[in-house]
């Protein structure tokens, strides 16, 4: 499938082609390469090291919001475009950028799995130096979220084939929801309208905690409202071993809250640090509040991880996928009345 976009910029037509493969179609590529969240960069010593380099390290170089210490979003390798042989082509995320006289049309050519799969392909092209700035910083934050969204899909679609069905059957009998999580999850805590599954290693420990309320009134989707509730919750049924431990959320750094759709539904999404107070641990997390209009209730789901010493983006980002398959039993129901509220709006 092609689509083609057209930016008028003086008398610069630039065009920006979005290629995909069909999913439905056999797929003949190789498996993509490399770890999560690199970000392979073919670019001449001259680009990398000028203002082309400059730019492209401040956007995919930024460092991901709600970590207690600083990582990239992407971890970024350069290379000349001499050295992009086969052996590089698998990686799962390549960032081709050509700046010279020699082009004839200055354009973003975005691609689906073209040497590899699941594989996210952006080409950069532009004449010069500053043609190419206008280009990228039009363009940037589609860029940085089309190389977002494959790493996010890439772990959606590991998650949609292996899923620990324990887990899966405790939520959907439960508290009438179901989500996917991998093998090795166990459930520490279950009750009425409350949820607590995790794993475990003895370097790293990844959970999520999912509860209901009632909903009330338009008051319940505000930060204080659900930061309230949710240390409520945490305090309730999550703790250590130190006499007088429990977790909540940290409040010295400003969480990271917004109003977002989720399967159509009206939510709110929240990024931030947990503490155990009384304790000496602590990290990152991500919680979903999701409005359940037909059975009138709020749907919270609290991921969190556990780490010291150890990164933890890329934890966290296994996490925000399972928090994100979150799947209401009666969707059908609330589609209907999402609908309806569309409508008299």
């Amino acid at each position: 499938m092609k689509r083609l976009v057209s930016i008028f910029s003086g008398l610069i037509i630039v065009f920006i082609l979005f290629q995909s493969c069909n999913n439905d179609a056999p797929v003949l590529h190789n498996n993509v390469s490399g770890k999560a969240n690199d970000l392979l960069v073919v670019i001449s010593e001259d680009s990398w090291k000028g203002k082309p380099g400059e730019l492209i390290k401040g956007t995919f170089g930024q460092f991901q919001y709600g970590l207690p210490q600083e990582e990239p979003l992407f971890d970024i390798i350069n290379i000349p475009p001499i050295a992009f042989k086969n052996i590089f082509k698998s990686n799962r995320n390549i960032l081709q950028i050509t700046v010279s006289p020699t082009v004839t049309k200055p354009e973003v050519l975005i691609k689906d799995n073209a040497w590899a799969y699941p594989q996210a392909v952006v080409e950069i092209n532009a004449q010069n130096i500053e043609q190419f700035e206008k280009l990228f910083t039009e363009n940037n934050e589609k860029i940085l979220s089309y190389f977002l969204n494959a790493e996010k899909k890439r772990i959606t679609a590991n998650y949609e084939k292996y899923y620990e069905k324990a887990v899966y059957n405790v939520l959907d009998k439960n508290l009438g929801v179901t989500m996917k999580v991998p093998p090795g999850f166990a459930v520490a805590i279950q009750k009425e309208n409350f949820a607590w599954f995790r794993y475990e290693t003895p370097e790293i420990s990844q959970a999520i905690i999912v509860y209901s309320f009632p909903y009330t009134s338009d008051s319940t989707f505000t930060e204080s409202y659900l930061t309230a509730k949710r240390d409520s919750v945490l305090k309730q049924y999550i703790s250590s071993t130190a006499p007088g431990s429990y977790m909540t959320t940290e409040k010295r750094i400003p969480a990271l809250f917004n109003v977002i759709e989720h399967n159509k539904n009206y939510a709110s999404e929240t990024r931030g640090l947990w503490i155990l107070e009384n304790d000496f641990m602590g990290g990152p997390y991500i919680a979903l509040d999701e409005l359940d209009a037909v059975n009138q209730r709020i749907v919270s789901v609290f991921g969190y991880v556990y780490a010291p010493s150890k990164d933890k983006r890329n934890y966290l980002q296994q996490v925000e996928a399972m928090v994100n398959s979150l799947k209401m039993n009666k969707q059908a129901e609330n589609d209907k009345i999402n609908s309806q509220v569309k409508m008299g709006n």
